[in-house]
């Protein structure tokens, strides 16, 4: 017989802690009456006991399990009212699994008895993973806090399922990030830091399984502690042995969390967890209809984040991955609910506060995706310092210039100034802008270029689904094709695209296999895609692209003007020079007319920085960006006569090495096109 006890528990270690003696269990629950403790056989089907925590303090019930040891299966029961009308969803049918739990032994996999009524009692624990009692170690060091650089997003079972240097029992896995093969790419295109998508335990849609169809992008959690056991079998061990490859070289971590909605759905979901412990205390509900759940998130169900419970739970996830497993920071989805209280958005809100305050998250790297579909949910530009945020007006603004649409150079001089317009707050830079082309959510870089309208159909739902206006265009013709002459107009846009991401100032990110050509066929809502259709074409990369982008990559990290940390503001700043001058073709500073002509299609840009390790020489940057149809004869400004340009980049032929222009040189910028020229041996004198 097992003994149970609340002389010995600890309310304040939630979860399943082991001691020296056996198990603390603690478990917060605001509504229930009764929370029972589960456990297994070590097959985690066999139920063998049924213990109800006897302690309660505030909203946590807790007990200790003498002899429980680590390896031990176990979920939990509650018992309470089953009123939706007052926001009660308990169920003791329901077998749950601990929001606590570090590790449990199998992936979720939907089943009718997960969501089946009260009034049936179908026992739900044949169908669900077990949590393990895990003695964790949590000594892991991440790196010091740095701006994150050239960030790459990494969809990590898509990323090395068709690696062919990956041994096939990596593939698809973490560990394959730990393969030589894969790090040398990452060091060659000059990344900096790896944002790797969802690694928490989530369960596939009850669509998607009607479907035949799988969550790959793993935007469906359930337990936000416990790695999902298909990309992460080894649990933290696994991960920590990775991060620390990476961090072997100098690329810092980070892991996109789903904090604002639970796999569980909406109120016809499945109860797998916070539901069946205190529905009215973890979910946000309607306050006219307690029976309504809010959904601000899209996906059924918004957490209640404003909660202490809520975001202790929270803040106790983060602060898990980073011990566990030395985690540099974390890119949060659909990150205004964080931000909410029933009064709206709050950049003071509980959550955001206890980050700020907490002596293991305050220094990591936090990325807000800064949007949500609830009311006043864009909120770029408004999370508190040193937050960074994703930039979706970056995106569209480089899209729609690219494109060939009227209007768009005073956006584009916006964009690539730093968007000092949503970011000029004080205490932020440009850096706290994560300028992006590309993202997992939308279209690949290459489709931008070969396709007008979305191609979903493989999804499931007509082609509803994803967003309508990508800013694309096809080069004449939609989709596929052997037409050489449509293929070349392709990668030269490509080429571009990515020029401009590079020269911009702002924090650059690029989507995993976009350096190579990687094709979704289309389709910009790919989440249910575990195929072809994700999985990166390692054997058809383009290495010729790959090339180019880590050219642009140290031509970024070589010259400051490129990449300094300030707005462009068209100011001395205290120099002798304006940071920025922006020119038309023929060489002469933008008037406001020209900023105002809906037809203009080219842009220069003179830039200078002081280069802090040549003592006081000044580096000057000239860009040209020509979206134009045709070529563009312009004569480059120069400091001084008789100093000289080096023509280092053409994106339209990126084969040419760096030149030097002859003294008054006219330049022909071609269309389609970024020309970069490069100016250094500029002094100051004393």
């Amino acid at each position: 017989m097992i003994d149970i006890t609340s002389d010995q528990g600890c309310p304040t270690r939630l979860g399943a802690t082991p001691a020296r003696d056996g198990t603390h269990v603690a478990v917060v629950s605001r509504h229930a009456e009764t929370i029972e403790l589960c456990l297994f056989d070590a097959a985690g089907t066999l139920e063998t006991a049924r213990l109800a925590l006897p302690g309660a303090k505030g909203d946590i019930r807790f007990g200790f399990v003498p002899g429980l040891a680590p390896g031990t299966r176990y979920g939990l029961r509650a018992h309470g009212p089953n009123a939706p009308g007052e926001g009660h969803r308990f169920d003791p049918a329901k077998l749950l699994v601990d929001p606590y739990a570090v590790a449990i032994d199998r992936p979720f996999q939907f089943h009718p008895a997960m969501k089946a009524p009260l009034s049936h009692r179908i026992d739900s624990a044949p169908y669900m993973p077990k949590a393990i009692v895990s003695d964790l170690s949590r000594d892991a060091a991440p790196m010091p806090f740095a701006a994150p650089g050239l960030t790459y997003e990494v969809l990590v079972r898509a990323f090395s399922q068709n690696h062919p240097d990956v041994p096939e029992r990596f593939r698809g896995t973490v560990s394959a990030l730990a393969h030589p093969s894969l790090l040398d790419h990452l060091e060659r295109i000059g990344v900096d830091t790896v944002e790797l998508m969802p690694l928490a335990a989530c369960i596939d849609e009850e669509h998607l399984v009607r479907l035949g169809l799988t969550n790959a992008w793993g935007y469906n959690p359930v337990t936000h502690m416990a790695p999902d056991p298909r990309l992460v079998p080894g649990g933290f061990a696994e991960l920590r042995r990775v991060v620390d490859a990476l961090h072997a070289r100098g690329i810092r971590v980070l892991v996109d969390v789903v904090l604002n909605h639970s796999g569980e759905g909406d109120g016809n979901g499945p109860t797998l967890s916070y539901r069946g412990l205190d529905n009215k205390l973890y979910y946000a509900h309607d306050s006219d209809d307690p029976a309504r759940l809010i959904n601000d998130t899209g996906c059924g169900n918004t957490f209640a984040a404003w909660r202490e419970p809520v975001a202790r739970l929270f803040v106790d996830s983060l602060r898990t991955w980073v011990e566990a497993a030395g985690i540099d920071g974390f890119r949060y989805d659909l990150a205004p609910v964080l931000g909410r209280t029933p009064h709206g958005f709050d950049p003071a809100a509980p959550f955001l506060r206890l980050v700020a305050r907490d002596p293991v998250l305050k220094d990591r790297i936090h990325v807000a995706e800064s949007w949500d579909i609830g009311p006043g949910g864009y909120q770029v530009g408004q999370f508190p310092p040193p937050w960074f945020e994703w930039q979706d007006r970056f995106r569209d603004d480089v899209r729609r210039f690219w494109r060939g649409d009227k209007g768009t150079i005073a956006n584009l001089a916006t964009r690539i100034a730093g968007s000092q317009d949503l970011f000029g707050q004080p205490g932020r830079k440009p850096s706290a802008g994560v300028n992006f082309i590309a993202a997992h959510d939308g279209y690949a870089l290459a489709d931008l270029t070969a396709y007008v309208t979305k191609h979903n159909e493989a999804n499931g739902e007509k082609n509803h689904d994803g967003h309508g206006e990508n800013y694309s265009w096809n080069n004449g013709r939609e989709g596929d094709t052997k037409d050489p002459a449509i293929l070349a107009a392709r990668k030269r846009d490509i080429r571009a695209m990515l020029a401009t991401l590079f020269i911009s100032r702002g924090t650059p990110m690029i989507v995993a296999g976009d350096e190579f050509g990687r094709s979704q066929g289309g389709n910009n809502n790919a989440y249910c895609q575990d195929n072809k259709t994700t999985w990166l074409d390692w054997e058809g990369a383009d290495e010729a692209l790959i090339a180019f982008t880590a050219r642009l990559s140290r031509l970024r990290r070589d010259h400051p003007a490129l990449s300094a940390d300030a707005f462009l503001t068209g100011h001395h700043g205290g120099g002798p020079m304006e940071d920025v001058v922006w020119l038309r073709e023929d060489g002469q500073r933008m008037r406001t007319s020209d900023w105002h002509d809906s037809d203009r299609h080219f842009l220069g840009m003179s830039l200078f920085e002081r280069r802090e390790d040549e003592g006081r020489q000044i580096e000057r940057v000239i860009v040209y960006l020509n979206a134009a149809g045709s070529d563009v004869e312009t004569l480059p400004p120069s400091a001084r006569p008789h100093h000289g340009l080096t023509l280092f980049l053409q994106s339209d032929s990126p084969e040419l090495p760096p030149r030097r222009l002859g003294a008054g040189e006219r330049l022909i910028v071609k269309a389609r096109s970024v020309f970069v020229l490069v100016e250094t041996d500029l002094r100051v004198a004393r």
